[in-house]
């Protein structure tokens, strides 16, 4: 599943985010989701989320 889908994501699910400054590299970070940011249904480039670290990035990947 990609991250395209805001009803896809749930708090509590593990994930894997693109942060801003790893977007040219499409370095992933793993977490499990604390916040969905992201208010519209979808979104093109990946629903924007924040994990239980802290961190905030597009949804590349939901395991």
């Amino acid at each position: 599943m990609n991250g395209q889908n805001r009803s896809d994501i749930k708090p509590g699910i593990e994930v894997s985010i693109v942060q801003k400054h790893h977007q040219r590299t499409g370095e992933l970070t793993e977490g499990v989701v604390a916040d969905i940011l992201t208010s519209s249904p979808t979104h093109p480039h990946g629903i924007k989320v924040r994990l239980q670290t802290g961190e905030v990035g597009r949804v590349q990947v939901i395991h």
